[in-house]
């Protein structure tokens, strides 16, 4: 015979096992109510995921939002605009990749630019330009990538010099002012003299260059490109294409140089295209005044950061020489542009870096789109702050744009003082 307490024990027992029992049972009934949500769940997931096309291949997406706020003032007019930054447009980037062997791998990269009203299209006529509201194709290549032989990739791309002066800048002023900054942010906007316009002449039509107004530096080219594998620190590039334009480069990175991260670059290009001077498609375009015989350029940049303190100093040389036939042969032919940055990048709180930098460009710029030569100067102050937990940047620049100009076409003969042109940019740019 069991005691009153053995037998309520025994009870308690056979309910437990009952009850989980039932609770396996439903559990394993795939088919009832149970999982109805959690089937749902997965539905939604399926529906807002990137898929890719086989199994076989990684995929990744990429890029940034960068919108900012314009206050310009041309010395008569003044106005505030909203858009997109072109210094560093928004974005989106697909990059994938598929591993052949345990040396080789394949794949491609993707990125198109979203637009809302680009910076670069702003002038005193508005912000909305034919690039308003436009995706662009940046980058469209694919590739064969080795550790032991470097990397080919065939399609849009950039050239070997393409940011070459730029990319050397490792502080975070790098997407916000560059040594492109000065002409990028000029956009489309008209020089005055004395308070007037002179025809439609923009600032941009007296400076050298063809990537961005800026001597020394190529764009994105459809080409084949070569990389070399990193060999203590350094590595190599060329690439040849559309147009007969070839170009190669020499890039070196070190992050541990005693106190101090240091990267540096050079390099040389040449184009032997042969084109009317109205054309728009030219590597050598701008120029206007009569045919051209192919260009060439080179360039030098670098940057030292005093890792314990954060001090740092960037600068960069650019030079670009446009071959001249005909009445023109004898003119200036050539123009450079050196740049050269400087500030601190610190921790002053705990959401991020604080960088505060100062800049100066001078551009001697030879025969251009409308004039004989140039005589250009750029000042620039800023400030960027990092959100690391958001991956956002906020940032204000401003910038002042001052010189003279000579042979400028519709002003009056010889040297003419430009009107100074000042605008400050303030805004964010958040990655995904």
């Amino acid at each position: 015979m069991m005691s009153g307490l053995q037998s309520g024990t025994a009870i308690l027992a056979l309910l437990a096992g009952v009850s989980f029992g039932a609770t396996l049972g439903a559990a394993a009934d795939l088919g009832g109510d149970c999982c109805a949500d959690l089937e749902e769940r997965i539905a939604e997931l399926e529906a807002t995921t990137a898929r890719k096309g086989n199994r076989k291949v990684t995929l990744t997406v990429s890029g940034w939002v960068n919108e900012a706020v314009f206050f310009w003032d041309d010395g008569v007019e003044r106005n505030v605009y909203v858009g997109t930054n072109s210094m560093e447009q928004s974005r989106v980037q697909f990059v994938s990749e598929a591993k052949i062997t345990d040396d080789f791998s394949a794949g491609y990269r993707l990125e198109l630019g979203m637009n809302g009203d680009p910076s670069s299209g702003f002038s005193q006529a508005g912000p909305a330009s034919a690039r308003s509201n436009a995706i662009s194709v940046r980058h469209s290549h694919w590739y064969v990538k080795s550790k032991t032989w470097g990397k080919l990739a065939v399609g849009l791309n950039g050239m070997a010099t393409f940011h070459l002066m730029d990319d050397t800048d490792i502080t975070a002023t790098r997407n916000y002012e560059d040594d492109e900054g000065d002409a990028v942010a000029l956009g489309a906007f008209q020089l005055r003299i004395d308070g007037n316009f002179v025809g439609t002449t923009r600032w941009t039509d007296i400076m050298g260059g063809f990537n961005n107004f800026t001597p020394g530096q190529n764009g994105r080219r459809n080409v084949v490109r070569y990389d070399t594998p990193e060999i203590m620190g350094f590595t190599g590039s060329t690439a040849w294409g559309e147009g007969g334009v070839w170009d190669a480069a020499l890039r070196y990175r070190n992050k541990k140089l005693g106190d101090f991260d240091v990267a540096a670059a050079v390099g040389f290009g040449l184009s032997y295209e042969e084109v009317a001077a109205s054309s728009s498609t030219s590597q050598c375009n701008r120029v206007q005044f009569s045919a051209e015989d192919g260009c060439e350029w080179w360039s030098v940049g670098g940057t030292i950061v005093h890792t314990p303190t954060g001090l740092f100093l960037h600068g960069g040389y650019g030079q670009q020489t446009v071959n001249l036939t005909g009445a023109l042969a004898g003119v200036d032919d050539t123009s450079s542009t050196w740049n050269i940055q400087s500030g601190i990048e610190t921790k002053l709180t705990a959401l991020g870096k604080t960088t505060f930098f100062g800049e100066y460009r001078q551009d001697d710029v030879g025969v251009s789109r409308r004039a004989l030569s140039s005589d250009l100067q750029f000042y620039a102050l800023g400030v960027v702050q990092k959100i690391d937990n958001a991956a956002l940047d906020f940032y204000t620049v401003y910038r002042h744009s001052t010189g003279d100009v000579t042979g400028l076409q519709g002003a009056p003969a010889g040297t003419n003082e430009l009107d100074d042109f000042d605008m400050v940019v303030s805004g964010a740019r958040i990655q995904f």
